[in-house]
């Protein structure tokens, strides 16, 4: 379990985390997101000792990261792949953090095995692709069979195998009772993967939920129509608490479930050809809830920089 307490770091006078609290709970993939600069990356090196917090604490199963005395058995994390001297070849890599943790030397092939780099092990990290490197590194979070695991981004680079192992991979870890805590951009991975959302900006938890409560607070939805008589359909399903707006060949109706507007339908004797309720995507929810604390903001469409 990941607890953080009133965590708070400031840089030469700027607040990058403003006092968040919240609790990463085992046996589900907690997704932690947020817009570049809300301030991910320093609370999680906060988690992993390598930023002192301003005031405020986070522990890793009731104790600070530094503490542990044996640290990769405890927690697994992977935060820059890039962190590996490129003149070391990947075994020798995971061999020196096995033996400075009292972990078995037997552990390192089967981490090996395990992401796919058993063939390539004794080449430099120097010469991996992107992908072979975040490969590597999740190797090095998984050497100590940690109790928790931590990855920031851990998909940058993979091809769609790739990623999909390491959602899968997720799932298999969450579901034999670990704790996992995974930050990501991609947004379509994200609503596959995570069980529950911690959602920052500006320094500050926006929202800390399950992912369908997620979903239900600021998905949009609508109920898409399409029928031989549009416009008598529409007259059906009007009220004061319903929106329809034409879609093409289509409506978009608001205000009714899907249920609602086949018994409206129905009672008024018409027949519709399709009945479907469409919810937004995790991003345009995400977007939504951190519109206003976007930091670097791209040109609108027709903008002349």
């Amino acid at each position: 379990m990941i607890h953080a307490q009133n965590l708070t770091k400031t840089f030469a006078g700027t607040t990058a985390v403003a006092g968040i609290d919240f609790v990463v709970e085992p046996g589900r993939v907690t997704g932690f997101l947020g817009p570049n600069g809300a301030g991910k990356s320093t609370t999680m090196r906060m988690l992993l000792g390598l930023d002192a917090p301003t005031s405020g604490v986070v522990t890793v199963n009731g104790r600070s990261y530094a503490d542990s005395p044996a640290p990769l058995r405890e927690i697994g994390a992977l935060l820059d792949a890039h962190a590996i001297h490129p003149g070391r070849p990947a075994r020798d890599h995971l061999r020196w953090l096995a033996a400075s943790n009292g972990i078995a030397a037997s552990r390192v092939g089967e981490v090996l095995q395990a992401v796919g780099l058993e063939s390539v092990a004794r080449h430099r990290a120097g010469t991996f692709s992107l992908g072979m490197g975040q490969r590597l590194g999740i190797a090095a979070a998984l050497l100590g069979d940690p109790s928790v695991v931590v990855l920031d981004e851990p998909v940058n680079g993979l091809d769609p195998e790739g990623i999909r192992w390491v959602r899968q991979l997720a799932r298999r870890l969450a579901d034999e009772g670990r704790t996992v805590f995974v930050s990501s951009h991609l947004m379509s991975e994200m609503a596959l993967m995570a069980d529950h959302l911690i959602v920052i900006g500006r320094g500050r938890i926006l929202a800390d939920c399950s992912m369908n409560d997620f979903m239900t607070a600021h998905a949009s939805s609508y109920v898409r129509v399409a029928a031989p008589d549009l416009a008598a359909v529409a007259s059906a399903l009007a009220g004061p608490d319903v929106e329809i707006v034409p879609d093409g060949h289509r409506l978009r109706v608001m205000g009714l479930d899907a249920a609602g507007v086949g018994d409206r339908v129905g009672r008024a004797g018409l027949t519709v050809h399709e009945l479907t309720r469409v919810q937004s995507s995790l991003e345009d929810a995400f977007m939504t809830l951190t519109a206003d604390t976007v930091e670097y903001r791209t040109l609108t469409e027709g903008a002349v920089a």
